[in-house]
């Protein structure tokens, strides 16, 4: 399912359903989108992928959002993430703050979103490239039985940058 221009930021928002058998384990369904080495088992485009300023004191995340409100905050801090270059398209590079919800029925929420232009200093050093932006990105994973789930996947990615128009055009 697509939704052209949602939230009226120029770019599209793109929902994905599934259902998968195995155990629903959210902190390892987690490191197959936020490590390198999880990540480049799918992502040929991936060129690195990190948390680079975790938070360990998740409690304090808890409380701030009301312990148990939005489920268990069990992972969180920001990352960072650089694209290869593809097909006319320079390489690219994103700063997200993301966390892990775990929910009392077995369900989680992995979650996304671009951190804001004014905290481009968190980026590691070296020369900037262009901006990718992720509006929104969320997973929900919901057990379906003792050895199954169903995942939903959201994205709202802005590409950034200029890009040749065959890549965009039907």
């Amino acid at each position: 399912e697509k939704i052209d221009n949602f939230q009226n930021l120029g770019c599209p928002i793109i929902r994905m359903r599934s259902s998968l058998q195995g155990p629903c384990i959210s902190e390892l369904f987690a490191d197959i989108i936020t490590t390198l080495e999880g990540r480049k088992k799918w992502d040929a485009q991936i060129a690195n992928v990190e948390q680079i300023y975790p938070i360990y004191d998740t409690d304090a995340a808890n409380l701030a959002m009301g312990v148990g409100k939005y489920g268990d905050c069990c992972r969180l801090g920001v990352g960072y993430v650089q694209l290869k270059s593809n097909i006319g398209v320079d390489p690219r590079e994103q700063l997200t703050i993301a966390g892990v919800q775990e929910f009392e029925d077995g369900s989680a929420l992995l979650w996304a979103t671009e951190m804001e232009e004014w905290n481009n200093y968190l980026f590691p050093p070296g020369p900037r490239q262009t901006r990718a932006k992720t509006h929104l990105f969320s997973v929900a994973l919901v057990p379906t039985g003792p050895d199954s789930f169903d995942v939903e996947y959201i994205l709202q990615f802005e590409l950034g940058g200029k890009m040749p128009t065959f890549i965009s055009t039907p």
